[in-house]
């Protein structure tokens, strides 16, 4: 499930409190991710996934569903 393995993107790149993470979870509120932090969070996600995330996309992940929606987009 891809909802899976973002989750394990998200704690070996940034380190997130793996209870936090849920697919309602706000990337800045709950998660504490800020601007860098997101670019390193996509660039680990293409690599992991194989994919080429535009950087327009960025402002529109504020949850993590949308990560896994913008990811899943792209595959």
């Amino acid at each position: 499930m891809t909802f899976d393995r973002v989750k394990e993107v998200m704690i070996d790149t940034l380190s997130c409190d793996e209870d936090k993470i849920t697919p309602e979870a706000s990337i800045a509120e709950d998660l504490k991710i800020d601007s860098l932090d997101a670019v390193e969070l996509v660039m680990a996600l293409e690599d992991e996934f194989g994919v080429k995330i535009p950087d327009t996309e960025l402002p529109n992940m504020k949850l993590v569903s949308d990560v896994v929606a913008c990811v899943e987009k792209y595959q």
